[in-house]
């Protein structure tokens, strides 16, 4: 056997499964195995691929053993002479195994080799190509200065930015997306580092080839789409931490005294500042516009008052208090934007019935507050309404301005249209309308561009108009079917054309639809029965409401809690811990595993298995009721997980 292929998957069946068609094309003129090894995924991955895959080699783990763990049980079961280790959210050309394989034939000082990667707009992912995490390198990226001068000698050696993408060069670190290694290497020089669980391991393997007198290649001949590249997850929390303590390890492992402990020292460091950044680019994202509404609101507000002042309440003289300002006018404002943001106001695509009825209900709750306040805090209803209308007219004026800016229309709340373009065969083409029929999705579809000549009232040209029919129609996302456009011309055409559209990929009787519609998104896909409700915004903001008036009214009747909760110092400090937004009371059951592609949510008092009186319930269950109830989320799902299980509220 020349090749063995090994992909370690965890619930990301539809990538797994366009990853392996392009593989089995790759493997045409070789002989090579694949070996599938499955961390014990909830989403039927192994069922599904067994299936459609019958001649596939599958390891079914009974927890998550690891992505070190895992590709190891294949290498030790592999016969051959080069070993793969490729990432499920791939897809490789169909020349790529003859390229890579021709290249280690031919240079027999190569211990390992990596290729050009790029993510699912087709733009480069530097960690194609990276130099070993020395300290000073690891300062460099820490602290953003090899983001800063990515092509410096100097700064850029992380991911070795001088070094020319499109020519193959000697490097330190190759990925662990696309790692092609002698298999006699390995036996040499051990496998992958168990002690790696995610992260870090490929730095390490490359870090031994090396140690033991080989070299790792960067090879630009041949390119794979990988979607969810480091640039996905640079944002996330839980990757700045998985990913600095993998090098802490390494940097133990392989440095010692002094230089060792430097090291560790600057990735707490490092850790710390990149989580801050992190944290800072996530509540700057989600509070500047309200910040800004904020702050136009109160201009007008002041406004009002100065009229009021002169014009309607003090004629001869006089004027508000101070408080006014500094009290009363943040709280209408907080309530105001409380209730915009409950409405859906701040949602991805609002349209103004969202705003106007979150200023509706802000101005109903303060009109009903403003009879509860002193008397030296009551000033004007007069001035509540003409707040309540300048809000709508300034907020209503400034979406309406800054979407004409950016789109050139005034249809200001209205999803953007999809305009889809099915690049393939006829026969495979209209499969894929009538598959985006079945999602309730035809009506987007353009029409077709066939590499075969046709007369089909459909068919807009041939494929090598392709860019100039979707400037011509204004078309926002391209299909590609692989059955009949190769992988090659396909990654070809992303990079031509350019990340202004989206690209999606279905694979020869798929019914899923991959690809990705942003460099700083994981992936997405169309499939009928993808949909996770929790994901959604309204779900979301519904969770965090419960949450909120749930805590309140315990609060309220902490006293009454103290005879039905059994822990009374838990529940104390679970009701605070949740209005700070630290916890939830529903979340998922954690378990050994990671949550895999399940939308982030915070860790749960209860869980859906508090909904089952059987507690003896195996993890690949649980992962599967996690996966329901993300699935089905409703704010009475939640509501009967409490009153099921009311008396743990307080674990």
């Amino acid at each position: 056997m020349k090749l063995t292929i090994i992909i370690v998957n965890y619930n990301v069946k539809y990538f797994l499964e366009q990853a392996i068609i392009s593989v089995l094309k790759a493997s045409q003129n070789i002989s090579a195995e694949i070996i599938v090894v499955d961390n014990n995924s909830a989403d039927a991955s192994v069922e599904f691929t067994s299936k459609k895959f019958p001649d596939i080699k599958i390891i079914a783990n009974k927890n998550n053993a690891g992505f070190s763990v895992a590709n190891n049980q294949g290498i030790k079961v592999a016969q051959c002479e080069y070993i793969l280790l490729l990432n499920p959210d791939t897809v490789v050309q169909e020349d790529t195994f003859d390229k890579c394989v021709a290249f280690l034939d031919t240079h027999p000082d190569a211990g390992a080799l990596g290729v050009k990667m790029i993510d699912g707009k087709g733009n480069f992912l530097p960690e194609s190509k990276r130099g070993f995490p020395s300290p000073q390198v690891a300062f460099y990226k820490a602290f953003g200065l090899s983001a800063l001068f990515p092509g410096s000698k100097i700064f850029g050696k992380y991911h070795l930015g001088y070094l020319n993408e499109n020519e193959t060069h000697e490097v330190d670190v190759l990925a662990g997306a696309f790692m092609m290694v002698r298999k006699s290497v390995l036996d040499r020089i051990g496998l992958l580092d168990e002690t790696f669980f995610m992260y870090g391991e490929d730095i390490d393997l490359s870090y031994r080839i090396v140690q033991a007198g080989f070299k790792n290649y960067y090879f630009a001949e041949t390119q794979i789409i990988h979607y969810k590249g480091e640039s996905t997850k640079k944002t996330s929390l839980n990757y700045v931490k998985m990913f600095y303590n993998a090098m802490k390890i390494f940097a133990r492992k392989h440095f010692t005294g002094a230089y060792a402990e430097i090291f560790i020292g600057l990735l707490n460091i490092a850790i710390y500042f990149r989580a801050l950044l992190a944290l800072i680019s996530r509540f700057a994202k989600k509070l500047i516009l309200p910040l800004a509404d904020a702050v136009l609101i109160f201009i007008g507000m002041f406004l009002i008052k100065e009229y009021w002042e002169y014009y309607v309440r003090y004629i001869d003289g006089g004027e508000y208090p101070a408080q006014y300002l500094f009290i009363n006018l943040p709280l209408y404002i907080l309530v105001w934007l409380s209730c915009i943001y409950f409405s859906g106001g701040y949602d991805k695509n609002a349209n103004t019935i969202k705003i106007i009825r979150g200023i509706f209900w802000g101005t109903l709750v303060i009109s009903a507050l403003y009879g509860f306040l002193p008397e030296q805090f009551r000033f004007s209803r007069g001035m509540i309404i003409a707040g309540a209308a300048w809000t709508t007219f300034i907020l209503l004026s400034a979406r309406f301005i800054t979407h004409f800016i950016r789109h050139k229309n005034l249809r200001f709340g209205e999803e953007e249209q999809r305009k889809i373009i099915i690049v393939g065969k006829h026969d495979e083409a209209n499969r894929v309308k009538k598959l985006l029929q079945d999602m309730q999705m035809g009506d987007t579809v353009l029409g077709i561009i066939a590499n075969e000549s046709n007369n089909n009232s459909d068919t807009l040209g041939s494929i090598h108009q392709l860019q100039d029919i979707a400037e011509i129609y204004k078309a926002n996302e391209i299909i590609f079917c692989s059955k009949d456009i190769s992988g090659k011309e396909i990654m070809q055409w992303m990079v031509k054309m350019g990340q202004q559209l989206d690209y999606k990929i279905v694979a020869d009787q798929s019914i899923s639809i991959v690809g990705s519609n942003s460099k700083n998104t994981a992936g997405d896909l169309y499939t009928i029965d993808i949909a996770l409700k929790i994901a959604e915004p309204e779900s979301k903001r519904n969770k965090r409401l419960l949450d909120v008036l749930f805590s309140l009214f315990l609060l309220i009747t902490f006293p009454f809690q103290l005879i039905i909760v059994k822990k009374r110092l838990g529940l104390f400090k679970n009701i605070f811990t949740i209005l700070l937004y630290k916890k939830s009371w529903i979340g998922y059951k954690s378990t050994k595993l990671e949550n895999g592609d399940l939308p982030e949510i915070k860790p749960g008092v209860l869980s859906p298995l508090d909904n089952f009186p059987k507690k003896d319930i195996d993890i690949h269950t649980i992962d599967k009721l996690n996966i329901l109830y993300a699935k089905n989320y409703s704010v009475n799902n939640d509501l009967e997980i409490i009153l099921r299980s009311y008396s743990k509220i307080g674990n």
